[in-house]
């Protein structure tokens, strides 16, 4: 591994942040014609097909790699699609979303005795300023059940990362690819039940080709290429090195909203943005000074 980055795979990862960061305003654009769940059911359909050809299943646990599926699908995604389908901007879930690293954390000290050392309860503190500061505005672009249900959903990411820590398996993508086989039928099934066959007709009769390029998009370029090359930069180069530019994602979210949606950023999204970015900067970033300090 090397200790610096090559142009080209800093560019991948760039471009793979981008993808993630953007995808937001692509799901709000799906959503003027898709119900969310069923939206949610056709894209880890595609991210499941014809994919799953291609990749043999992973050696792990069925049951344990299925429940994966389930928080990724219905927890995570499910979840966030309900929340950008009206309660919350897509800019602001681009940076709500990514307290599911403090949940992880929350979530290892639960599960494995670990403990928070002071830099990491001051990361904490920064990203729940974050929140409240949003909690404290909620106007037309935020309200609490869309904060409720994004949060939520970051709990459910969280769980799906302590699941695949655990089962360790030796390809991230044949998993998740396996794994949309457990959320496609079941949240096609929350479809049918919660927003009924009128729905999901009227919906797929509206469908035009924008709406199914997004449905591909989330499928084969969030899912597909984003996990691809983030996996194929993290066998190659030490984590300290393409982590951190993770945390472009809310950057690129919140400016594509902007940009694509005329979201407005008033002064209390900046300085929410900032607090959150800064706590996931802080607990991302001196891991890699205090092994360096240790050399």
């Amino acid at each position: 591994m090397r200790a610096t980055l090559p142009w080209r795979h800093g560019l991948l990862a760039l471009a793979v942040v981008t993808v993630w960061g953007t995808n937001f305003v692509v799901i709000k654009l799906a959503l003027g014609h898709l119900p969310p769940l069923l939206f949610a059911a056709l894209r880890f359909t595609l991210a499941l097909f014809p994919a799953l050809l291609f990749f043999r299943c992973p050696p792990v646990a069925w049951r344990r790699m299925a429940a994966y599926g389930l928080l990724i699908g219905v927890g995570q995604f499910g979840l966030l699609y309900i929340a950008i389908n009206g309660h919350i901007s897509p800019g602001i879930a681009s940076l709500v979303i990514q307290c599911q690293v403090f949940f992880t954390i929350g979530l290892a000290m639960r599960l494995n005795g670990e403990r928070l050392r002071r830099v990491q309860w001051l990361a904490l503190l920064l990203a729940t300023g974050g929140i409240a500061t949003i909690l404290a505005h909620t106007d037309g672009s935020v309200s609490p059940l869309g904060l409720a249900l994004v949060l939520t959903a970051a709990l459910s990411w969280a769980g799906a990362n302590t699941v695949a820590k655990q089962d360790q398996p030796p390809q991230m993508l044949a998993y998740v690819v396996w794994s949309s086989a457990a959320s496609a039928p079941v949240l096609l099934a929350l479809s049918v039940v919660f927003e009924g066959w009128d729905a999901i007709h009227n919906g797929l009769v509206q469908a035009d080709a924008a709406t199914w390029a997004a449905v591909a998009w989330q499928a084969w370029g969030n899912t597909l290429f984003g996990y691809a090359a983030w996996g194929w930069l993290l066998a190659r180069h030490p984590a300290g090195l393409i982590t951190p530019t993770a945390l472009l994602v809310p950057v690129f979210g919140m400016g594509a909203s902007a940009l694509w949606l005329n979201e407005p950023l008033p002064a209390w999204k900046l300085i929410a943005a900032a607090l959150v970015i800064a706590g996931l900067a802080l607990n991302t970033l001196w891991p890699l000074r205090a092994r360096a300090s240790a050399r």
